[in-house]
This record gives C-alpha cells, structure tokens and sequence, in this order.
C-alpha cells in the first residue's frame, strides 16, 4: 500500500507541473516540502474514496447499460478526484473539472500498475491482491463450503478449431497451452453436428440437449418469427425448450456461475449471459459481473486505454490490407472497429475478472466463453496474423487464471474447450457476384436485383454489444421478416443456407417445390458454389441433390454413401449428421450447404472465417482436459456432438466433488452410441431422435 501511494503521490506532482489547470500550493506559493506534504495527502483522500465510496456508486449504477457505465467511470472518477482536492486543508487543491477527469484516470492506472508490478514479484502480496477481489461476504461463504473437494473452470475458447489449436501451439502463439499439453493436460477433437455454430454447441454442452436447432437461425412457420442464437428473446426460449425436454437445469445448477454466456446452464450467479438478457430490473443479475469489475477504477482506465488501443489497431490492420489487397477480403468498416475492441477487450477483461472472482469464493463449477478469436477470425480469416495475435492474449488470460488458481480456497481443475471451429473461404457473393438470396429468386423466376446486397453477418460479439447497451437486436432492418405473397425467405448461417416458404404451414416437400417453382431446385443443385441440397420427399425421408441430377434418399443409403457422390467432400459422419438435422421439426424447406474445396468454404454471410454448416474445419472443435480426469472416449473412438461433450463434463464434476450433480445411470444404447465408430451411429441417432420427440 505505501508504495501504491508513494506512486499516486509522485504521479500528482509531475501532472500538477505539467497540466496549467491543475495547481498543488496557495496562490502565494509553497516550498517544494509543503507542495509534496499536499501531494500525499490529496493522493490518500483520493485512495480512500476510491476504495470506500467507488464501489456503492458503482453497485447504484449496475442498472445502466454496461457500455455506458465504462464511459461514466471516466467521470465519477474525476468527481471523487475534485471530492479529494476539496479535503485538502487550506484550500491547496485545485483543477478544471477536465483536468480533473484526466489526473484520475492517470492516477488509477499507474496505482493499478504499481500494484500489479508488485504483486508480481512477491507471491503473498500477489494472494492478498488476488482476495480483494472478492468481498469479505463471499470469503467467509468460501471458508465455510467445507472440504477442499476440486472445483473445475471450463474455459471456452469461442471458434478455435483443433487444427487452430495445434498449429497455434507448434508456432509458440499459446506457451502456457503448450506447457499444458506437455505435462498435465490430453487434447481431444470432437465434431459438432450440422450446425456447427455456437447456440447449436453450447445449447448442447450446457443443457445436454440441442434438438430442433437446425441453424445459427431459423423460421419456425407455425409462430411466424425467425429464430436467432444470439438474439435474447430467443436464447431464452431455446433454453427452456431444452430444459423442458431434458427435466434438468443444466451442467451448472448446484453452486455454478456462467459468465459470457449464451446460455446459463443453469447456474444461480450470472454475467453476461443472453438468454437472460432481455429481463429487465434488479432480479436480473447478468450485469453483476460489471460491478466486480468497475468496483475498481483502475479496471475500467485499463480496458478503456485498451479499447481505444484496439480501435486502432483494428483500424490499422483493415487499412494494411486494402493497401496490400489481400484476398479474400471483406468490408471491415462502420462499427465493426468498436464491436471487435468490445469482444477482444470489455467482454475478455469482464469475463476473466468474473472466473477469477468465482474461483476465489471457491464456486465448484465455472463455465466461461471468451468470444474474442472467433469475432476476428469472421472478418480476418481463422489464419491470419490478426487471429494470432488475439490467441496470443487469450493464451496470457489464461495463465493468469490457472495463476489465480494456485491462490484459491481449493483446487481447480481448468478445461479449455471449444464450440466449434471456423472454414476459410471467399463468400459466396463475392464469388459469384449474387447472394444465396438472389440465386433462389432466380430459381423462382422472381426479379433479381442488379447489384447483390451485403447480407447480414451472424458474429456472436454483435448481439453481445447491444445487449450490453439495452438495445433489441435487429436483424438487416427486416431482410429476414417473411415476404409478402408467397416468395422465399432465405437465411444464411455461414456457409449454411435456409430457404422457407411462409405461406406453407407444413416442411414442403420435393414435390410441392418442383410445382411450384420447377427450376428451383435444380438452379440450386446445379450451381458450382452449392456442395449439395437436402429437402423432403413426398414419402416422409429427406432427400439429398447434387450436380448433375445425383440423388440420394436418407432412408436407402448405407454407411458409406459419403464416400462418394455429393457427400463425398465433407468428411465422416457427414450424412449421420444430415439425418439428425433431417428429423428437426423445424428444419427449413430446402437446406442448402455450400460447396467445399480444399477446406474452403463459400460463406453466404460476409465472412472469410465462417462456420455453421459442413466443410473444412468448421465441425472439429477440441477438448484440452487434465490426464487426473477420465479419458473423454476410449482410444480410437471418436466424441461425436456437443451432447455427448455435455456427458462428458457431467461425468468430470462427478469425479471431482461425487454427488453434486445428480445424473442418471447412463442408457446402454447411449453409452454404445458414444463408443460406435462414426460409420455406425446413423441408426442409433434416429433412433435417439425418435425417443427424444
């Protein structure tokens, strides 16, 4: 402490010799002594109101919209600044109220600074600072939790596929994963279903049930409204459709927190979580991780020099590439800067303080989503520099968590993982110079627009940013509301694509299509930049098209149908996975998924890194646990669906604390279903499917 002080109190000296507005000495003047004895004094009045008054103004505020709240830090904390001049005997302090905005914030950075440095070097001062993150409350709430029985933190890495990861590590992007993976943790891929996106992902992981999810979004005929991952309103109804159907919580419902979240899993202490986003009042505690965080006002100066550091490198990094004309490459402008700092700085910092906060009162299960890669890698490409460089910091964020860790009431157990992966390529409308949209109104024999529009782009971080701000999100000004008569409505979810009939109350079937609108589907089948298409055939099974009139039928096809034909360039488990969507109530009139090359993708959104539907690395996401767990799966097997992945964890937080989640005995065709080479699961899937409606 005496040293945190000695720093303010310097740092107010140079800044009252430097700033005209800002003055330490009565206008007669003072000699040097007195000016430091003022000096010391208006630093530790500024110190004590920082530590005592900063926080209750901060916890009567937790209601303003997050963004708003770091942009009144700056503020309030030159009002306190002004408080702690006023205190000063003699009327010695004085500065413009400007000034005094910008002597607080220089302030409470260097504190942060000389605290932190300090706390480097000694590691008892680094547990006392570690502990004061969390208040006296929580920590006699620790202390009586009893046994030091492990906690576990899983720690998602939102987009990194396995590939990512490995390549990552091998070029030294990610020392601490690479030390991990050298002594204490196994790396395990998995691969996600159809939808390789993160509602269909976590809704699995954290609830043990994503069915009837067949996209990033979708429109659901009999409600008349178009379904979004990200979209508050409907996170919140896709989580009670899962709990509902599994009769469980979550992974997190006995002593859980879920932080960054697009669901909570469960767990009683949230922040950031979308599906409870859209609540309004005090019940409603996904902002409660702010004020964790601002309580400090050094945090907020820190991530508030980081978000404009960011802005401009971001701004630097789109301008480097239109000079150099990479390729592909797409428009990176208007907000984009701001949404980007939002999820590489505010959430990642927010998000961290938050798992560091809960593994120091001593929480058994943590569940956490750091969205910064995948936001970069959308607009970057998932293997440029720019992705690098925020896997770089993602790798110091979690050293310090497994540092933080060593310090905490019990021992913990961390466990990265990842939702899904991402696919370069090109899009679709750069490609070929229309959107997926303007191919099926040609298909249709409807007017085409002469110059193809921008489509929407699905970036999680997007919907993060306005619930943050209290704003309802919106989707491409009604691009994707049902049109009137009985035109398509066409949504993208990657490289995935959608096309729905509003009109039809019923999934339509090949048959009514082909009336309707004959040259549709062979436009879409035939098109190079289209791997193939699925809809329903008038006897009930889907049906698979390709070019040059290739057909399959879902229910004729053996196991190694994907060898060849439309399949053939999207890997295993492809058609296992084509089936499961297949049996969705929801799923859209005509699937379509784009073509594949070479692990390229066309996306239909503007994306060169997308994900969301088959092809490339997209569907193979990874599992870093440590070897004190259980294997995920038996050697040579392989963990197919984020169902399963939600098995798994479940059986981790048995292992580490026995009873504290309850879970049934698992069902003999299960556990067989999870151990099956991926050629064989076809027909247990339908039949889980089938058991699940």
């Amino acid at each position: 402490m005496t040293a945190v002080w000695a720093a303010s109190t310097l740092t107010m000296l140079i800044l009252a010799g430097i700033l005209p507005d800002f003055r330490l000495q009565a206008d007669s003047g003072d000699s040097a002594t007195r000016i430091g004895i003022t000096a010391g004094i208006g630093a530790a009045v500024f110190g004590v109101l920082s530590a005592l008054v900063w926080p209750l103004i901060v916890r009567a505020l937790l209601l303003v919209p997050a963004l708003v709240l770091g942009l009144l830090v700056f503020f309030l904390n030159g009002s306190l600044f002004l408080i702690a001049l006023s205190l000063i005997p003699d009327g010695r302090g004085e500065a413009a109220p400007e000034t005094a905005v910008l002597v607080a914030a220089v302030m409470s950075a260097v504190a942060s600074a000389t605290g932190a440095a300090l706390a480097v070097r000694d590691d008892d001062a680094y547990r006392r600072r570690l502990y004061r993150l969390a208040d006296r409350r929580r920590r006699k709430q620790a202390a009586a939790r009893g046994p030091r029985l492990p906690g576990t933190v899983f720690l998602q890495l939102d987009g990194v596929g396995h590939d990512v990861l490995q390549r990552a590590v091998a070029a030294g992007h990610m020392p601490t994963v690479a030390s991990w993976l050298e002594t204490t943790h196994r790396l395990t891929p998995w691969r996600t279903d159809w939808s390789s996106q993160t509602g269909a992902s976590q809704l699995g992981i954290l609830h043990g049930d994503n069915f009837d999810i067949p996209a990033f979004r979708w429109y659901e005929k009999e409600t008349g409204e178009v379904m979004v991952c990200n979209r508050p309103a409907s996170a919140a109804e896709l989580q009670r459709r899962a709990i509902k159907r599994t009769g469980d919580g979550g992974l997190l419902t006995v002593d859980g927190a879920s932080r960054g979240n697009l669901f909570s899993g469960g767990a009683d202490q949230v922040a950031l979580v979308l599906s409870i986003a859209a609540r309004r009042g005090r019940e409603n505690r996904s902002r409660a991780g702010y004020f964790a965080y601002f309580s400090d006002p050094a945090n907020a100066v820190r991530t508030a020099m980081s978000f404009v550091a960011e802005v401009g490198r971001e701004i630097g990094q789109s301008v480097r590439g239109r000079i150099r004309r990479t390729r592909p490459r797409v428009k990176r402008g208007g907000l984009y800067p701001f949404i980007r700092a939002f999820a590489t700085v505010v959430e990642r910092d927010v998000v961290v303080a938050a798992v560091i906060g809960d593994m120091l009162v001593g929480r058994t299960a943590v569940y956490a989503d750091l969205v910064a890669y995948d936001e970069v890698a959308h607009h970057s490409g998932p293997g440029s520099r720019d992705a690098e460089l925020v896997l770089e910091r993602l790798d110091r964020s979690i050293a310090l968590i497994a540092k933080v860790a060593e310090h905490a009431p019990r021992p913990y157990r961390i466990v990265l993982l990842s939702d899904h992966g991402q696919s370069p390529g090109e899009t679709f409308r750069h490609r070929y110079g229309l959107t997926l949209a303007d191919l099926v109104r040609a298909g249709c024999g409807l007017p085409v627009p002469r110059k193809a529009r921008r489509t929407h782009s699905g970036a999680e971080a997007r919907s993060a940013v306005r619930a943050a701000m209290h704003r309802p999100v919106e989707e491409g000004k009604g691009e994707h509301r049902p049109p009137a008569g009985k035109g398509p409505l066409v949504l993208a979810s990657g490289n995935l694509g959608l096309v729905s009939f509003p009109d039809v109350p019923e999934r339509m079937t090949r048959e009514q299509i082909d009336a309707r609108h004959p040259a549709l589907l062979p436009t879409l089948a035939n098109h190079p930049g289209i791997g193939f298409v699925l809809v329903r055939s008038e006897r009930g099974s889907g049906v698979i098209l390709g070019a040059r009139g290739a057909e399959l039928h879902l229910d004729e096809l053996p196991e190694d149908a994907e060898e060849s034909g439309p399949l053939a360039d999207f890997g295993p488990g492809t058609l296992a996975a084509v089936r499961r969507t297949d049996s969705f109530p929801h799923t859209a009139d005509i699937m379509v998924n784009s073509a594949v090359e070479d692990g390229e993708v066309l996306a239909f959104e503007e994306q060169i890194g997308s994900h969301g539907g088959l092809g490339g690395e997209q569907s193979h996401p990874f599992l870093l646990s440590p070897v004190a767990l259980s294997a995920p799966v038996p050697e040579g097997r392989e963990l197919v669906g984020a169902e399963r992945v939600h098995r798994v964890l479940r059986r981790w937080l048995r292992e580490a604390d026995g009873p504290q989640v309850p879970v049934p005995e698992p069902d003999p065709a299960e556990l067989d279903l999870v151990l099956r080479p991926p050629g064989d699961v076809a027909a247990a899937e339908r039949a889980a499917a089938d058991k699940t409606v």
